[in-house]
C-alpha cells in the first residue's frame, strides 16, 4: 500500500525541481494558460445491484461510496466502467447523494448485456443505456453509436468503449476490441488536440491481482483472451500518449504500467458485495499538465472509506523519479 503521507512529502519536494512555473508559498502555480484546466472526476465500477432504493440503500453498499465522494467535493462528474446493472438503480443512488444535476457517464459491462444481469425483462438494461442522455458527445461507430462515445472536458479528451460491439450490434462479443471498434478509436484519437486522453472500457487488458489482498480474478477472461487484438489496441494507447486506460470487471483494484501504458482497474464500489477485496473509488485530479489520482477503499466490512493509494499519471514523475505509478510490469 502506498503511504499517503510519504507521497505528500514527495510532492512538496517537487516544488524545488519543477521548471518554469511560478513558485509561491511552497505551492507550484500553473501558468496563465493552464489555470483554467483544474478539475477532478470520480471513477466507480462494478457496484451492480447493490444500489438503488430498498435493502441496499445504506452506507454499507454503493451509497457509502457516493456519500464519501460527496464529502470530498464530488468532482465534476463520475465515470462507471461497467457492471452497473441495473443502471436505473445506480443512477438513482447517484442523484440521491450527489444531486439531480450531477453528471454520470456509464460504460457497458458484460452484466448489462441481455439476460446477463438484473433487469425487468431481457434487454432492458441496454435499452436504457441506448436512450440515456449522455449530453454533447461524439457518437460511436455503427453497431454501438449510443454506447460508445467520446467528449472533451477542459484540456482532456474522454473515450468510452463498449467492448461488446461489432458491426452486428452492441451486444455481440464477449469482451474485445474488434477491428471495427479499433478503427473508430483511431479516428477519434486523430481528431482530438487535448492535452490529456483517458480511455475507459469494462475489461482490463492485463488482469492484475488486487493491490491489497492479492486476489486474482478474470485472468484469461478479459481483453487478454484475444491478445492479437489487445496488443494493437495497447500499442495505439501508447503511441497516442494516453494518460490511462481505466477499467473494472475483476472487482480488484490495481494500478500498473505495462509496456508504457498505465492501467487503472477501479475494483468494485459495492461495499459489502464482494468480501474478496475492499470497496473502492478513485478520484483523478487534472491540474494543467499534471494528472494525479487518489484511491479510497473501505475497511472491507462496510465501514468508512479512507485514502489507500495515490499516484501520478502524467507530469510530476518526469521531474521527480521517486514518485512512481503503482507497479511497473513491463
Amino acid at each position: 500500500m502506498r503511504d499517503a503521507s510519504l507521497f505528500a512529502v514527495l510532492l512538496l519536494l517537487a516544488v524545488a525541481v519543477l521548471p518554469p512555473r511560478v513558485i509561491r508559498a511552497g505551492i507550484v502555480e500553473p501558468t496563465h494558460a493552464e489555470k483554467d484546466a483544474q478539475f477532478t472526476f470520480a471513477v466507480t465500477a462494478d457496484m451492480r445491484y447493490y444500489s438503488g432504493p430498498g435493502d441496499y440503500d445504506t452506507s454499507q453498499y454503493f451509497r457509502g461510496a457516493c456519500e464519501s465522494i460527496t464529502g470530498l467535493g464530488g468532482g465534476a462528474f463520475m465515470v462507471s466502467p461497467g457492471d452497473i446493472d441495473p443502471p436505473t438503480g445506480v443512477n438513482w443512488t447517484i442523484t440521491q447523494t450527489l444531486g439531480i444535476t450531477y453528471t454520470w457517464y456509464p460504460v457497458v459491462g458484460n452484466h448489462e448485456l441481455p439476460d446477463e444481469g438484473r433487469e425487468p425483462y431481457e434487454g432492458h438494461n441496454m435499452e436504457w443505456l441506448r436512450s440515456y442522455d449522455y449530453g454533447l458527445v461524439n457518437p460511436g461507430p455503427s453497431g454501438c453509436p449510443e454506447t460508445t462515445y467520446s467528449f472533451d472536458y477542459e484540456n482532456a479528451h474522454f473515450v468510452m468503449l463498449n467492448e461488446y460491439c461489432d458491426t452486428a450490434g452492441d451486444t455481440v462479443t464477449d469482451g474485445d476490441v474488434t477491428d471495427h471498434l479499433y478503427d473508430w478509436l483511431v479516428a477519434d484519437l486523430d481528431s482530438t488536440d487535448r492535452e490529456h486522453i483517458f480511455v475507459f472500457g469494462h475489461e482490463p487488458a492485463y488482469p492484475q491481482p488486487d493491490a491489497d489482498t492479492g486476489r486474482i480474478h478474470c485472468l484469461g477472461d478479459s481483453l487478454d483472451k484475444y491478445p492479437w487484438r489487445r496488443d494493437p489496441f495497447w500499442h495505439l494507447l501508447r503511441e497516442r500518449g494516453v494518460a490511462a486506460y481505466i477499467c473494472g470487471h475483476t472487482h480488484n483494484y490495481s494500478a500498473v504500467k505495462i509496456n508504457g501504458v498505465r492501467q487503472l482497474d477501479a475494483g468494485h464500489s459495492g461495499g459489502l458485495r464482494d468480501p474478496g477485496a475492499p470497496s473502492t473509488f478513485i478520484l483523478i485530479h487534472v491540474d494543467g499538465d499534471i494528472v494525479t489520482f487518489d484511491t479510497y477503499r473501505d475497511d472491507a466490512n462496510g465501514g468508512a472509506y479512507t485514502l489507500a493509494h495515490s499516484g501520478v499519471l502524467k507530469g510530476i514523475e518526469t521531474y521527480l523519479p521517486l514518485v512512481v505509478f503503482g507497479s511497473d510490469v513491463e
